[in-house]
């Protein structure tokens, strides 16, 4: 199983990007999956997650700006980050709890896509 992020980019602050991320391969089904940011020296923070049944969480730094989203038929999940500062600049990482088969789930990490906000 595979998880290829993308989407990341410069935006000036205020602006809006929209991160996405497909899990491919053998996938029985796909439960949580959530979206990381880790800043230069700065330890990685869980910034959203969704459930299978769409169930969200997030960050308190993020709370009415970022959005996360779910396609299952897609085995995609998606971050709609809107106003955005500065102190969002990170490398975003999306990891996905991937059933392979009835009783087996395992988690994945996809590869990281930056995110640099300029002021």
């Amino acid at each position: 199983v595979q998880l290829q992020a993308s989407g990341g980019g410069l935006v000036q602050a205020g602006g809006s990007l929209r991160l996405s991320c497909a899990a491919s391969g053998y996938i029985f089904r796909v439960n949580d999956m959530r979206w990381y940011r880790q800043a230069p020296g700065n330890q990685r923070e869980m910034v959203a997650r969704i459930t299978r049944g769409g169930s969200t969480d997030y960050a308190d730094s993020v709370k009415g700006r970022f959005t996360i989203s779910r396609d299952d038929a897609k085995n995609s999940v998606y971050l709609q980050m809107d106003n955005l500062e500065p102190e969002d600049t990170a490398i975003y990482y999306c990891s996905a709890d991937v059933m392979v088969n009835k009783s087996y789930e395992f988690n994945y990490e996809g590869q990281g896509t930056l995110v640099t906000v300029s002021s």
